[in-house]
Formats: structure tokens, C-alpha cells, sequence
């Protein structure tokens, strides 16, 4: 299990190993999310997001920033476990949890080549754009998973 929580980083480590990678040549995607109850869409979009590079950084919202988010009963299982269950999944390289409402921080800290959003996001602002289109990266919008979402999950049990 030490190998999995390796996998879970802070921003300084994690800087240090993106300049690394990158340095090497190798193309780093980064996506973030809530991941409250992972379900299909999340490994759709996570599995989609590795195929645009050679390592994959995913950014998960620490618990105070899914309740600004997503309201006062959520999140349903805590960061620490939200984060571990990212970094066991074979595809995902390295996890961070951020507190902050968006992940801009880390994406202009970190400049991955490639930034994954859904394509709900087409025509919004994206945080961390500003950054990553003055540094020539690039943000991919891909396709989500029609009805697939945690609080989709939540109503059918709570309906039942």
C-alpha cells in the first residue's frame, strides 16, 4: 500500500518531479475533480486523459473545497480516501489534493502540456488557461459520459 500513497504528492515534490519529467521529454496531462463516488465517467475521462501523454497528474478538491462546491453534505468519503482510490487506479501517476475552489495554483505552478476538461466546459473559462496558453500548452476538451455523476448516484439511492 506504501507504493499506492506514493503516488499522492505535495506541490513542492510535486514540481520538482514534473521538471524532471518534462526535462526528459516525456508529456505530463493533468486534470483535476471532486471524485466524490468514482464511478464509469471519472474512468472514462481519467483513461481518455492518459492517452494525451506519458503522465497523468490528477488534482482532487480536499473536503472544505467540495462542500464551497457542491454544498454542505458532500463530500461523502473524505480526501484522504478520495485521493488513495485515484492513485490505485494503474493509469493515474501521481495525485495531489488541492483546498482551494479551482486547481489554478497548481496548473500554472506545474504547466503540463496538456490540460483535460470535459466538454462541458466549452465556452467557459478554465482555470489555469491563462497560464497554460502564454506558456504554448494546450487544453483538450473530451467527451463525458452522458448521466454518470456522483450526485446522480446519490438521488437514485436517496429515491430508493
Amino acid at each position: 500500500m506504501s507504493d499506492i500513497r506514493s503516488k499522492i504528492l505535495d506541490l513542492d515534490t510535486l514540481k520538482e518531479k514534473s521538471i524532471t519529467i518534462q526535462n526528459s521529454g516525456k508529456k505530463i496531462v493533468f486534470t483535476n475533480g471532486c471524485f466524490d463516488i468514482l464511478h464509469s465517467g471519472h474512468i472514462h475521462t481519467l483513461s481518455e486523459a492518459k492517452k494525451n501523454g506519458d503522465i497523468l497528474i490528477v488534482a482532487v478538491n480536499s473536503d472544505s473545497s467540495v462542500r464551497e462546491l457542491k454544498g454542505k453534505d458532500r463530500p461523502i468519503n473524505n480526501q484522504n480516501d478520495r485521493a488513495l482510490i485515484i492513485a490505485c487506479l494503474s493509469f493515474v501517476d501521481y495525485v495531489i489534493v488541492f483546498d482551494e475552489e479551482t486547481p489554478e495554483k497548481i496548473i500554472c505552478d506545474l504547466l503540463p502540456d496538456v490540460l483535460i476538461k470535459g466538454k462541458d466546459y466549452e465556452g467557459k473559462m478554465i482555470a489555469g488557461e491563462n497560464c497554460l496558453k502564454a506558456n504554448g500548452k494546450v487544453i483538450k476538451l473530451i467527451d463525458l459520459i452522458e448521466n454518470t455523476s456522483t450526485t446522480n448516484i446519490i438521488n437514485k439511492i436517496l429515491n430508493r
